[in-house]
């Protein structure tokens, strides 16, 4: 009877979801036939996701998860790298269970695997789509010649509160550019979508929904926002990469709605199934599901059918499915339907890859040496990070010609080298780089060696901690990735830097934050430069020698001191496994800057979050001087402005824009515009520039933000060329989810604004007329 009942339900999952996969007969006839084969405990098993445990290769067969494996009771594994370890329990699921359903193994590849690229907020300032989904492909390249099948990325989450730590493992602040890399992520990852070959891996968009905006910018912390803010400034991203095909979706730890996200039925199956059409599966962030008990909705077996039912498919490490859906399904707590349902996504997700067909697809022992850390890779790795850099400033030294920065540096004399972050190779790959081999990884020191060449010399000195409290840097430098504290005194640590600072023509202070200082669980009150390294550089201005801040941040840093006293300040983020080469790289000027920020820079903590997207008061401040008007919406003690905006960055050569204009002042509802520019370069060097497209919608029927990124073209001109740079604008840009979530374009005014970043006024002003 019991084995009757179990073929009825499975039947009835197959009817739910023969609109969803009749694309492809062959897997639906496939996965349904086994479907039918299995017991409730092996479709549960199918459900489980732990984490490998810390078994070594040959020992597989007597772990604990091994057995489970044998058992039916793992789905898949992450965690586990090395293509022998994961042949083994591989071998334990094909050969040794009753069904040989294979597992699929996950890993936490954010921005490359050996091969590691600038971390992701670094890369999203590249603002070259073809780059970063060249990043991913390598990553997906390498991780897959070592068995992974499977990536927890792409991460993103919109932020505009730098405060929050993983803002370094997202795109930044805006919505349509976080949906371009979303796209360009899950492309790289995945290719075609097909899986005909053993390069491409499943991509997994995280963090369903909302994690970027945490009150008071605490890591998982509570979100609270409208849904017509969801829709317009949060969402796009995620749909982005859904629409792009990614094979799977992360649940995210916050609440919306008062409910959290892993139990959001309303987030999980209205929106991201019905609305948007996601085909793949959904899993949960670590402990997931038992987590929801702090969040004070149940215990484990209530908030376990609480995600089933909501749309949770795979449980990561929580085992509230595992241990808990059986009685749950007797007690009519969750339905046969409900748990075939859920493992006929897992078991979809396997046969796309083709795991079924072939269990060792992933698994061939010739990969590993000819894809992984290459030359070739590591040679795109670098030039990736050389655009990914920002050039905040670049001023002449007090002896240097008028008009002439300090940069890029010559390849002779003498180079001090100073700061924590110079000589820590340990910290160059950036947070969440989990495979990277961190001890080869290029220090800006080693690079700067190798650049400048046997003309120059280079001397080095720390010159301070990353901070003056030891517990701090303790916790800012985990997972190997130290700094190598020194026991010295602040004032020995500086003596010795200046020592050397005194011997030099100029002072390249690398300073900011460790690689761990940003990240999961890097909350942070105070965004400044910690006060240790802040000594230092003060005692280094002190000398008149010109002095050039590389600055390594995770994050928006809090710069008004360092602007009005540093001539240059190049900040670097981390860019990676060839950092040191690509840093010098563009210090010498063997590339010219290009990078753009994509989060805003704030002058103080007390703006956050800030971003220039925001929507206008009906006190608007009418200066931009920075000069306080009582009754108006500005700050007593700070002005209203950002000290670097949303798309800035310079470059080595300086770009001249002509007056925008327009193909006509009206469009239609099915018309379109073109908009253009004459962009010239009009500086000494060759140089690219990310020329930015922006609108505003002048009156709404809800209020609209002050402008919004529309579109973007990178471009490179050669001294004193001149390009036309057009973009097309059509009612389908200038749509947005209105106060009923309908996405509308309305009729009336609205200015088209292009420039060199978020701050211009270069506009034009046209009509849709529907």
């Amino acid at each position: 009877m019991k084995i009757r009942l179990t073929i009825v339900f499975a039947m009835l999952s197959i009817i739910s979801f023969s609109q969803e996969i009749k694309e492809n007969p062959t897997k639906e006839k496939f996965v349904t036939e086994l479907l039918s084969k299995m017991t409730l405990e092996e479709k549960i098993g199918q459900l489980n996701l732990p984490s490998s445990g810390d078994f070594t290769t040959g020992q597989a067969k007597s772990s604990n998860i091994a057995q489970k494996i044998q058992e039916g009771e793992v789905g898949g594994l992450f965690n586990i790298r090395s293509l022998q370890r994961i042949k083994d329990v591989q071998k334990i699921a094909v050969e040794n269970s009753r069904l040989k359903i294979p597992l699929i193994f996950g890993m936490d590849v954010i921005h490359g695997y050996e091969t590691t690229f600038p971390i992701p907020i670094g890369l999203s300032c590249t603002w070259d789509m073809n780059l970063i989904e060249k990043s991913a492909q390598i990553a997906a390249k390498e991780a897959s010649a070592d068995g992974i099948n499977w990536t927890f990325s792409p991460m993103v989450d919109v932020c505009k509160d730098a405060r929050w730590g993983r803002i370094s493992e997202g795109s930044g602040e805006d919505a349509y550019l976080g949906s371009q890399v979303a796209k360009a992520m899950v492309r790289g990852y995945q290719g075609d979508g097909t899986y005909n070959n053993n390069t491409n891996i499943l991509s997994c968009v995280k963090h369903f929904a909302l994690y970027g905006a945490p009150e008071a910018g605490r890591e998982y912390n509570t979100v609270d926002m409208s849904r017509i803010k969801m829709y317009n400034e949060y969402f796009p991203p995620y749909k982005a990469a859904v629409d792009a095909g990614a094979g799977s979706v992360m649940v995210s730890f916050n609440e919306i709605d008062g409910i959290p996200a892993t139990g959001n039925k309303w987030l999980l199956t209205d929106v991201l199934r019905k609305q948007w059409g996601f085909k793949g599966f959904v899993v949960t962030d670590y402990t997931g599901i038992p987590e929801m008990t702090d969040h004070g909705v149940g215990d484990l077996q209530t908030v376990s059918a609480l995600a089933l039912k909501a749309g949770v498919q795979m449980d990561m490490v929580g085992e509230g499915f595992s241990t808990t859906l059986k009685k749950s399904l007797a007690e009519g707590k969750v339905t046969q339907k409900e748990i075939d349902a859920a493992c006929r996504l897992i078991l979809n997700a396997k046969y796309d890859l083709g795991l079924f067909a072939n269990p060792y697809k992933y698994l061939d022992e010739s990969r590993p040496k000819k894809d992984i850390y290459t030359a070739e890779n590591r040679a795109v790795a670098r030039s990736i990070a050389s655009q990914s850099l920002v050039l905040l400033k670049n001023d002449s030294s007090p002896s240097g010609r008028a008009g002439e920065g300090i940069l890029p540096l010559k390849k002779s004399g003498t180079i001090a080298v100073i700061g924590p972050l110079a000589d820590a190779k340990e910290n160059m790959s950036g947070t969440w780089s989990v495979a990277t081999n961190i001890q080869n990884s290029i220090s800006l020191l080693a690079g700067i060696k190798e650049v400048a060449g046997n003309s120059t010399k280079v001397l080095y000195a720390k010159g301070s901690n990353l901070d003056y409290d030891a517990t701090l840097e303790e916790n800012a430098t985990m997972f190997g990735k130290t700094l190598h504290r020194d026991s010295r005194t602040k004032e020995e640590l500086i003596a010795e830097a200046l020592m050397i600072a005194n011997q030099s023509d100029v002072i390249i202070a690398a300073l900011g934050e460790s690689s761990e200082l940003s990240g999961e669980c890097t909350s942070r009150t105070n965004i400044d430069i910690p006060q240790a390294q802040k000594d230092l550089l003060n005692e280094l201005l002190k000398t008149g020698k010109p002095v050039v801040l590389v600055l390594f941040d995770g994050r928006p840093l809090v710069l008004v001191d360092e602007n009005k006293t540093v001539p240059a300040i190049l900040n670097v983020w981390f860019a990676g496994s060839e950092a040191g080469f690509a840093i010098a790289d563009v210090l010498f000027g063997d590339v010219n800057p290009s990078g753009k920020l994509t989060i805003t820079f704030p002058r103080s903590i007390g703006q956050v979050p800030i971003s220039y997207s925001h929507k206008n008061t009906g006190r608007p401040l009418g200066n931009k001087e920075g000069k306080f008007e009582k009754f108006k919406s500005n700050y007593i003690d700070e002005r209203n402005e950002p000290l670097f905006p949303f798309g800035y960055g310079l470059s080595y050569t300086s770009f001249t824009y002509g007056k925008v204009t327009a193909s006509s002042t009206k469009m239609s509802a099915k018309g379109a515009i073109n908009v253009s520019v004459e962009v010239t370069n009009s500086g000494n060097f060759d140089g690219k520039e990310v020329v930015q497209l922006y609108t505003r919608d002048l009156v709404g029927s809800v209020t609209r933000p002050v402008k919004e990124l529309k579109g973007f073209q990178k471009i490179e001109l050669k001294k004193g060329e001149t390009k036309t740079v057009t973009f097309t604008i059509s009612a389908e840009d200038l749509k947005f989810y209105n106060s009923d979530l309908k996405y509308v374009a309305e009729n009336g005014m609205f200015q088209a604004f292009i420039g060199t970043n978020s701050d211009t006024e270069n506009k034009i002003e046209f009509e849709l007329v529907q």
